[in-house]
């Protein structure tokens, strides 16, 4: 434990897929956002919007999206981090100006926007003691949230997250080494020794169950199944290749 409480609460973060059926009162919700809009935000035009959704037939349909993932429906409450636009059409409506958001980098600022806003309600509601899970898979089909939330044009769904009263504590899982991801002055890319040094930590939890892969080369040898196998298979196929279709469809040029 450190002295300081935020950081106690930082490293006790674990993703929670189990919850209690209790609802959360609206004034509970809007008391998470409120210290989400305290995000930093760029040059202050906080080009996100939220989706809260608690009913259940909606969570139902959200679950389906995200591939069948039980905490979806489960957790009382649903929020949808989209990249927004549309606002700032009104604010250059009321002033005379038209609104250029046709660019890769316009889009990146609301999907950024969106981001940090998230994260900042994961912090608050796991203060309050609520348990969160980030639900990227919404971007398995982007045009059936978009059609389902109702989201205008200039808005799109970059993640979404389930909040509500734990079941159960949350897993804490290993991050990797600071040595592969913290590097000073310029990049270091020898990382192999801190990959492989967390590769075997990760074996170790027995997240993956104990499960075994062929060697490389060597016939009929078995090793196990960790991190860096999980992740190189997820990551050696293309993933949601219509995404930029969608985005391009709701107004986000990408030029």
């Amino acid at each position: 434990m450190s002295d300081s409480a935020t950081l106690d609460l930082i490293h006790a973060h674990g993703s929670v897929r189990r919850y209690k059926p209790d609802p959360l009162p609206a004034s509970l919700v809007e008391t998470i956002v409120a210290a989400g809009q305290r995000a930093s935000t760029s040059s202050n035009k906080q080009t996100y919007s939220i989706i809260a959704t608690a009913d259940e037939e909606k969570r139902l349909a959200l679950m389906e999206i995200a591939g069948g993932q039980i905490q979806v429906q489960q957790a009382p409450l649903f929020l949808t981090f989209c990249a927004d636009r549309t606002r700032l059409d009104k604010v250059c409506e009321l002033r005379g100006y038209k609104q250029d958001f046709s660019t890769l980098e316009s889009f990146l600022i609301a999907a950024v926007d969106a981001a940090l806003v998230a994260q900042n309600i994961a912090l608050a509601a796991e203060s309050l003691g609520l348990g969160i899970c980030y639900i990227g898979a919404i971007r398995n089909n982007t045009a059936a949230v978009i059609e389902l939330l109702k989201l205008p044009k200039g808005v799109f769904p970059i993640t979404g997250m389930t909040i509500g009263y734990p079941l159960h504590p949350p897993r804490i899982r290993p991050r990797l080494p600071q040595e592969a991801i913290l590097h000073w002055e310029s990049y270091n890319p020898n990382q192999d020794e801190a990959l492989l040094a967390y590769d075997q930590e990760m074996i170790e939890t027995g997240i993956y169950k104990n499960r075994q892969v062929p060697v490389a080369g060597k016939e009929g040898e078995m090793e196990a199944y960790g991190w860096m196998e999980h992740t190189a298979r997820r990551v050696s196929a293309p993933s949601r290749q219509n995404l930029r279709a969608e985005v391009e469809k709701q107004g986000f040029e990408l030029k």
